[in-house]
């Protein structure tokens, strides 16, 4: 007799174990980004929760100048990304582009919102301006610090749009770069001294824009150190998007701006 046999016949099958696929139950998030950037997407991804998914689409920025920016939003192709997005059952389409979309003041940025929700009128819409006056809304700030990697031009162009929506800036450095490749190639070290050499004792919160501009994994760092918030231009679309659809689903550790947006299990200390 083979004392080692068992009787199958006496057992029930065993449970199937199915391993997280990405599939964005909880929600998914459409994302309108730049052709040769690469942050946005890996930072969303970074700070997603299990069950909350990004889809990307992409726009050719010629050059990080008044001029190139410019190019982009005018190019038909912009119109087509977003439908093309919008074909996908998303729930909310995010343009991925700071200054792009606060490049001739508030009124630009709402006239792009209404441009997206026209041409894609199913989910619901939001920018990387829109979610950023809405995270410093959140976290009560007023007088701020900006730290940007962009061209003087264009820098210039981010302080008067916060200024028109009551944010004045009290301090901020730029680093002149031209070209969006270049942006993402700034080491995060540089990137964290950059920050805190903008922080003014007046300063209620701290603004780093730009989506191609690594920023997330510093910004628990900077508020444990200079006490404040830190928001950042994806860090605050990423949030917004979660924000306007009422989903918790964030993984701890990327600012203050999260509270309250957490996913539970995350936030329990359970795997995500």
């Amino acid at each position: 007799m083979n004392r080692g046999a068992t009787n199958r016949q006496d057992e029930s099958p065993a449970t199937p174990i199915f391993r997280y696929d990405g599939n964005g139950t909880k929600a998914r998030i459409g994302l309108i980004f730049m052709a040769s950037s690469i942050v946005m997407e890996s930072e969303m991804w970074a700070m997603a929760a299990e069950g909350v998914a990004i889809h990307t689409t992409r726009i050719k920025l010629p050059k990080v100048t008044l001029a190139g920016i410019e190019a982009m939003m005018t190019a038909p192709e912009l119109e087509q990304a977003a439908k093309l997005l919008g074909s996908a059952p998303v729930d909310i389409l995010c343009f991925g582009g700071t200054s792009a979309s606060f490049l001739h003041g508030t009124a630009y940025d709402e006239g792009l919102t209404k441009k997206l929700k026209s041409w894609v009128p199913g989910p619901k819409i939001t920018t990387a301006s829109t979610a950023t006056l809405a995270a410093l809304k959140k976290v009560g700030a007023g007088k701020i610090a900006l730290a940007t990697p962009y061209l003087d031009e264009i820098h210039q162009r981010a302080i008067r749009f916060l200024e028109e929506n009551d944010h004045p800036v009290v301090a901020s450095a730029n680093l002149g770069i031209d070209t969006d490749q270049a942006l993402a190639e700034v080491p995060l070290k540089d990137i964290y001294e950059l920050v805190k050499s903008v922080d003014r004792p007046d300063a209620s919160a701290i603004f780093i824009s730009c989506t191609n501009f690594w920023s997330v994994a510093v910004i628990d760092a900077l508020e444990k150190e200079l006490g404040k918030p830190v928001i950042s231009a994806v860090q605050a679309s990423f949030w917004h998007c979660l924000e306007t659809l009422g989903v918790d689903g964030a993984k701890p550790g990327y600012g203050m701006l999260f509270e309250g947006r957490v996913a539970k299990s995350s936030a329990a200390g359970s795997p995500s």
